[in-house]
């Protein structure tokens, strides 16, 4: 999923003041470098989230039976791709 820039920025802000209005972080200096690291954090999951996509594409592609995009056994085969990858990846 690709989130425009401004998106992005607009999600560090309100997961910083979630937290810190649930009182789970106090901050002692200026926050933007708290929300630079959030926002880091952000994209490179979002990278590898395309990455693992790109990689079950590719696998489901190969396959010797060809699925159909968006049939039921294609979605089965997709989550199962899908978590195996996450599973490579570190992610799970």
């Amino acid at each position: 999923m690709t989130l425009s820039d401004d998106k992005v920025t607009q999600m560090t802000y309100v997961l910083l003041k979630g937290l810190m209005d649930k009182g789970l972080i106090t901050l002692k200096e200026d926050d933007s470098l708290l929300r630079r690291e959030i926002k880091r954090t952000i994209l490179s999951e979002l990278k590898l989230g395309e990455d693992i996509d790109i990689a079950v594409k590719k696998k489901l592609q190969s396959l010797s039976k060809k699925l159909i995009e968006g049939t039921p056994e294609w979605e089965v085969m997709y989550k199962k791709f899908y978590e195996e990858e996450e599973n490579k990846k570190g992610r799970r």
